[in-house]
């Protein structure tokens, strides 16, 4: 109770209130936005976080990338257009209804599913939280080596036909992380004799560079379109009452959501595939998914929305993030000598607990605002894509030179900017390079960790929780396997395919 107690004392300062207000407001228009998404504006805003506290900062980006789905779902079920990549499959029914001059019912449920998901993740969070604190004392370094390479493992196979590109960008990223001074015996790695290179290549530059540089090229390059959006009418309350009629689609897709939160590499797109296809073959009517169906849009929605608080998961247990954008978070708790882990639950509970009750609030906060101000948020939706191309380009600059006033790590965003950029019009990912870093830096601290107990490659499985990832890790590399070659003897059975 005084941990509660001291949380909720925490909630009332102002500086988290304007965090949670913030997140809230800003993340609802930048999903609104076309062509932004809350990577690019969680990399813009990530600098200046480091100047806050922990619960502030984190507050704010956490609130950002939930707001953002809810925003998303707008233009995808208004002018067919995602605003964030993940609203893609809330195109297929949720602009069907509003062809269907059913848009104010869309909206609706949209956000109430959006709501459900979001709640429903907080809530596993909150209550897997006593168990992971009893599980996560038990992972040594061998077993979170063994957890970092399985997150690996599964980014790579994540990304179903680009797995050899995803693979090789995994391992540009885990070069990347060894460029530099190292930290234990201060040699010299792929430093070439220049100094600048000795501070090797900073994950926050190479962050704004690949997201928010590459997406201002592409903003900058593209054409600014003009789209009429006409004003939502109805009872946008309404929708929680039809969600009850649709329960057990709404809880099994936010299920998969949390499920795929959870699991390191996966994330929303998994999330809504399993989700939709699942909802799809439970249905009575199958054949309205894509026409308009109310539970396809809930699968959707659901499924997306469940991830965020999900995802906090393998960070704050064994400080593993799950993708980018958790990714980005961590580097908060390390500015600020927070280490997520097994620790961090014995040692600072009312910190989770007041980053639960602001992951509540925000979901709440979200809802309120996108039900009083949808027809106000319209707007946003035609802002010239030029305009926010250079926006994003001068605030990307900024917060790099802000780090350490240095225009070299300007030029090397303004490099891994176009870097991102090629690599966006070849339509490949650019989540495994930071990952490849991230996960990459982890693996190399806990293998030397690890070093001092090992006598034979067997010893890294040894124990039992780092035998069961092990274990995990092939059965996952079979499946894929299998389902490789069941992929490739079926196009040989249909060439036309």
């Amino acid at each position: 109770m005084e941990i509660f107690l001291s949380a909720l004392e925490t909630l009332w300062r102002l500086d988290v209130i304007l965090a949670l207000l913030v997140g809230a407001v800003g993340g609802v228009i930048i999903g609104a936005i076309p062509g932004v998404g809350p990577a690019v504006a969680i990399a813009i805003l990530l600098p200046a976080t480091f100047s806050m506290e922990p619960i502030v900062g984190l507050t704010l980006l956490l609130g950002i990338y939930g707001a953002s789905m809810y925003g998303g779902a707008i233009p995808a079920i208004l002018i067919n257009t995602p605003g964030t990549p993940v609203n893609a499959l809330t195109t297929y029914d949720g602009h069907a209804m509003t062809r269907q001059g059913q848009a104010g019912r869309a909206l609706s449920l949209a956000y109430s599913a959006s709501f459900f998901g979001g709640i429903f993740s907080v809530i596993c969070l909150v209550t897997l939280s006593p168990y992971i604190a009893k599980v996560a004392p038990l992972f040594g370094s061998r077993d979170i080596l063994m957890a970092a390479l399985l997150g690996m493992i599964l980014v790579i196979i994540a990304h179903r036909g680009k797995t050899f590109a995803a693979g090789m960008l995994v391992f540009f990223g885990m070069f990347l992380d060894t460029v530099g001074m190292e930290s234990v015996r201060y040699t010299k790695r792929f430093t070439f004799d220049q100094s600048w290179l000795l501070s090797g290549f900073d994950l926050i530059v190479v962050l704004l560079g690949l997201f928010a540089l590459s997406q201002a090229f592409v903003l900058l390059v593209g054409r600014d379109r003009k789209t009429q959006v006409a004003s939502v009418s109805g009872k946008l309350f309404s929708g929680m009452a039809e969600l009850f009629r649709y329960k057990r689609v709404a809880v099994c897709s936010s299920s998969f959501g949390v499920i795929m939160g959870i699991i390191p590499g996966v994330g929303e797109f998994l999330a809504q595939f399993f989700s939709y296809t699942l909802a799809q073959n439970l249905s009575k009517e199958p054949q309205r998914f894509g026409h308009g169906s109310p539970e396809g849009l809930i699968a959707s929605e659901s499924a997306n929305n469940a991830v965020p608080a999900a995802a906090m998961i393998p960070l704050l247990a064994l400080g593993i993030p799950g993708e980018a954008l958790t990714a980005m978070m961590l580097s908060v708790f390390y500015v600020h000598s927070i280490i997520p882990g097994p620790a961090l639950f014995q040692t600072q509970p009312d910190f989770l607990v007041t980053l639960y009750l602001c992951l509540f609030l925000v979901n709440i906060l979200v809802l309120v605002v996108l039900m009083m101000t949808t027809n106000t948020l319209l707007k946003v939706i035609n802002v010239p894509g030029r305009f926010l191309g250079a926006c994003i380009l001068v605030l990307s600059f900024v917060g790099v030179y802000s780090l350490r006033n240095s225009i070299i790590d300007c030029a090397v965003c303004a490099v891994f900017g176009l870097i991102g950029y090629i690599l966006k019009r070849l339509k490949l990912p650019l989540v495994p390079i930071i990952l490849g870093m991230v996960l990459g830096g982890i693996m190399e601290q806990r293998f030397r960790a690890s070093l001092a107990r090992i006598e034979t490659p067997l010893d890294f499985i040894n124990r039992p929780v780092s035998g069961t990832i092990f274990a995990i890790i092939i059965i996952a590399l079979i499946a894929h396997g299998v389902a490789l070659i069941r992929a490739r003897n079926k196009r040989l059975l249909n060439p036309g395919i």
